[in-house]
């Protein structure tokens, strides 16, 4: 027997495709400053061995009842103000995140709400990752028509799951959120995302427990905890490969760039990222991890801002900026500076 479709099948209508563009930038950085010196007397270190280290001289930890969707909405604002939108005008929310504290639901809803929107509202999990993956996402939606304004938030309260006796960690994860809104665009404004995985290496960067294991022998609320070198190594020899291809899926090359911005892992990985590619001696590269930490999946939304607000990098230029950590994933892509 055959079954003949209805008139009209395989017709479907939809929006024609557009290009997209960062349209407007927004960070928040918690008030309480944490020093180097009110880290080391649990590791047994010293705030030398934390800046030859790290490069970090000093962090922000969220206050008591600050929430990582207090931290969106403040870093989401001046975004959206940028942009020329209110909450009402965005058409999706995209939280990334890895320290939201409930299985579900997710924070992205709670956000929207905050922001007096009813907008498609959803979280991803990829870590330091996870805002670039974001911003592919919302590129995708805007120019395939599904979305006008999508909203990306890279937020984490990452002390909640840092031991401060953890002396591999204890120095590094800090608070923050930062957060942009994907547009329409006439022109190209956000390049081809090269991205992907290595789930083989899982366990160079994870939560030392699972919430069962926590749950069946009763344990303390469990921390991140990270294989140092094994990350160290992965992210100098791996990623700069992975940024070249972002420059070359774009069709430029480093002397065309006005910014680079990674992901704020270690200061020591963001300077050899950028003599691997061949990055100009004058070229801005964000150093934000001195004084805001690694804020995982806020750190490049983060230094950004702090780049466009301070203008240290201008409007209209060409940026390449790269997210990598814990899965191990990673994304890049070239975008133009809002």
């Amino acid at each position: 027997m055959t079954v003949t479709p209805k008139a009209g099948a395989g017709h479907l209508t939809a929006s024609a495709t557009t290009h997209s563009r960062i349209s407007g930038i927004g960070g928040y950085r918690p008030r309480r400053v944490v020093p180097n010196s009110e880290i080391v007397d649990r590791i047994d270190s010293s705030d030398e061995w934390i800046r030859e280290r790290s490069g970090i001289i000093e962090r922000r930890f969220a206050g008591e009842g600050e929430s990582v969707i207090d931290m969106s909405v403040f870093a989401a604002t001046p975004a959206l103000e940028m942009a020329g939108i209110t909450g009402a005008d965005v058409d999706a929310v995209i939280v990334a995140t890895v320290s939201w504290p409930y299985q579900t639901p997710a924070a992205a809803p709670l956000v929207a709400e905050r922001l007096g929107s009813k907008a498609a509202a959803f979280d991803i999990s990829a870590a330091c990752a996870g805002y670039c993956h974001g911003i592919s996402l919302a590129s995708d939606m805007v120019r395939a028509g599904s979305a006008r304004h999508v909203l990306v938030v890279g937020v984490e309260r990452l002390s909640d799951f840092t031991s401060l006796d953890d002396r591999g960690t204890a120095f590094i994860f800090a608070d923050g959120a930062g957060a942009a809104v994907v547009s329409q665009s006439d022109t190209i404004g956000i390049g081809p995302t090269v991205w992907g995985s290595d789930g083989a290496q899982w366990e160079a960067i994870s939560q030392t427990e699972s919430w069962i294991d926590v749950h069946e022998q009763q344990l303390e609320w469990p921390h991140i905890g990270m294989a140092g070198q094994t990350v160290f190594r992965w992210a100098v020899w791996g990623m700069a490969p992975v940024a070249q291809q972002a420059l070359d899926a774009a069709g430029i090359t480093a002397a065309q760039l006005d910014a680079f911005i990674p992901h704020q892992a270690n200061v020591r990985i963001i300077d050899a990222m950028a003599k691997k590619l061949g990055l100009p001696e004058d070229l801005p590269i964000a150093r934000d991890i001195a004084y805001t930490g690694n804020t995982s999946a806020a750190s490049v939304p983060l230094a950004m801002e702090r780049m466009v607000r301070h203008g240290e990098i201008p409007s209209g230029g060409l940026a390449l900026q790269i997210g990598f950590g814990a899965g191990l994933s990673y994304a890049a892509q070239v975008v133009v500076i809002p």
